[in-house]
């Protein structure tokens, strides 16, 4: 196993939760603002200390250095200000450096399917918000650039998609399924019910600091059981061989 998560909590955010992680997987985080998903990911990254015990290759997380962990495991959290005039290659340069030998066609593809080939000497302050969305989703992945197997990295990600339109939402997934498919494990939070349904592996969803459910996709994003929490009514349907979430109240699509 990858994690092995032992009644990890943080006092007033986060209660007790027990779960198992696999190399490779997939796993969406889920539930309505302020259910706690952030305070999760932070427990699991190891930059909040709490209750229980996340063991990461089978060490507690509070047995890492930092240099080591950042190694095997790189996290992208919801909000980080882009304090610093230095310019984006020199930002992603600085997140490569724990890799002992970068990968320059990974590279190469990242930048791409980014569309950040053309930003790399702009400082960071000069940066739109979905610019910089795009080179801290960058940096994160070439922290951790994948080496074939890539078995052993873990990647968290905190609303990956927020401020990327339709196509780079869709370019961030080209990069992290594959990766995925090579061994790195993926757990990110987001808000976009019916992305999950079509890529997550495995769901979490959480409601008021607690994770209320966890499993395979079609078990824990039941109708029912995301009335429940988000105080909706939805409907499933099947379009063109893919489940399809709506609010049944309006007919319109959950985003």
């Amino acid at each position: 196993m990858l994690l092995e998560i032992e009644h990890a909590s943080l006092p007033g955010r986060l209660r007790p939760f027990s779960a198992i992680v696999q190399p490779g997987e997939l796993i969406h985080i889920l539930g309505p603002n302020g259910a706690g998903k952030s305070s999760l990911l932070a427990r699991l990254s190891g930059l909040l200390a709490g209750g229980g015990c996340v063991r990461f290759h089978g060490k507690p997380l509070e047995n890492w250095s930092g240099q080591s962990l950042a190694r095997l495991r790189a996290w992208l959290p919801q909000q980080q200000p882009a304090f610093s005039r230095m310019a984006v290659f020199q930002y992603l340069q600085q997140h490569m450096l724990s890799q002992a030998q970068p990968d320059e066609r990974d590279l190469h593809t990242v930048l791409h399917r980014l569309q950040l080939h053309d930003k790399l000497s702009r400082p960071l302050t000069q940066l739109s918000g979905g610019e910089w969305q795009r080179v801290r989703l960058a940096a994160v992945l070439l922290q951790i650039s994948p080496e074939i197997p890539s078995t052993g990295k873990l990647l968290l990600l905190d609303e990956p998609m927020s401020g990327l339109d339709v196509a780079q939402q869709a370019a961030l997934d080209s990069l992290i399924e594959p990766r995925c498919r090579a061994g790195l494990t993926v757990i990110m939070s987001g808000h976009n019910l019916n992305h999950s349904l079509r890529h997550a592996q495995r769901v979490w969803l959480m409601q008021q600091g607690e994770v209320i459910a966890q499993g395979n996709v079609d078990a824990v994003m039941s109708a029912e059981q995301l009335q429940a929490v988000y105080g909706v009514p939805f409907l499933k349907l099947n379009v063109a061989g893919h489940q399809v979430l709506i609010t049944g109240s309006s007919g319109s699509e959950v985003p």
